[in-house]
């Protein structure tokens, strides 16, 4: 059982860069803190496997890498593919990725749904089209729409994901409408689960629309209270798989950080054979 705790993206963390010497040491400083980060460059283009081996050589053997799907995959584009045009894709996609298959470093590909994808029969069509393409890859979802959890659905829902063996990504979030879930602790993958921390900022959470919803919809900073009354599930949690990630996405306010070194410290991990802090890199020039 291991208990793997980092954040969504490495580049934007005062607490951890303010040593750096350029922005080429970012992840590699990162990877002093943390073993596992979200990779989400990739939801944005799919990029090139020499990038993505750049930044597989800058982590230390025991660091893993949960990797954003494309936009186009999960519909954030709001483009119409052909099945020839999107099959194209999902390859370039995983070609993208083998750096990290050949290092072993890939913890799961994430599909984080839109708030529009609701429970319906095209989306569930979509969802098996998905897995087929997928079929040796460690993928993960996250739904974005509530209906996926009515409580008529969810226990179809969560024997779907098992059945075709999705791992359930289980979130804390705004409980902001119907573009919000609730706290689902479902285990549907042996191998793995996920979680995300988005914060609770309810008033940011719809702000999508605004100009400065990047500055709010992830500002929140956790209180003690609030990470206590996840310890114990996530310690009953990690006893059903082999590997429960856990990532911290509230960093609008850069307090992403210190949630995660807190929640760290409240469930008694620390972690070894990291990189080495950025003042010993350089302790011997």
């Amino acid at each position: 059982m291991t208990i793997n705790i980092g954040l969504t993206g490495w580049g934007d963390h005062p607490d951890i860069h303010e040593q750096d010497i350029g922005s080429r040491h970012k992840l590699s400083s990162y990877a002093a803190h943390f073993p596992v980060v979200e990779l989400d460059s990739c939801f944005y283009s799919i990029m090139s496997p020499e990038q993505i081996r750049s930044w597989d050589q800058q982590t230390p053997n025991n660091f893993s890498f949960v990797v954003k799907a494309y936009q186009a995959f999960t519909g954030h584009d709001r483009q119409t593919y052909t099945r020839k045009e999107i099959k194209s894709m999902f390859q370039s996609y995983q070609q993208q990725i083998d750096p990290l298959i050949e290092s072993g470093k890939l913890n799961a590909i994430l599909f984080q749904f839109p708030p529009w994808f609701d429970v319906r029969r095209k989306h569930i069509q979509r969802l098996k089209f998905i897995r087929e393409q997928f079929q040796c890859y460690p993928i993960a979802i996250e739904f974005r729409n509530r209906s996926w959890y009515q409580e008529q659905i969810i226990a179809d829902t969560i024997n779907f994901l098992r059945e075709d063996e999705w791992i359930h990504t289980i979130c804390d979030e705004p409980q902001a409408g119907q573009s919000s879930i609730p706290v689902v602790p479902e285990i549907t993958h042996e191998k793995q689960s996920l979680i995300r921390f988005h914060g609770r900022n309810v008033y940011g959470w719809n702000q999508s629309g605004q100009e400065n919803w990047r500055e709010v919809r992830f500002l929140y900073n956790y209180n003690d209270e609030e990470l206590k009354s996840w310890r114990d599930r996530v310690q009953n949690l990690s006893q059903q798989v082999e590997q429960l990630t856990i990532l911290f996405n509230n960093n609008s306010g850069h307090h992403a950080y210190a949630n995660a070194k807190r929640f760290q410290h409240l469930l008694g991990i620390n972690y070894t054979g990291l990189n080495a802090k950025q003042i010993d890199l350089f302790s011997d020039q």
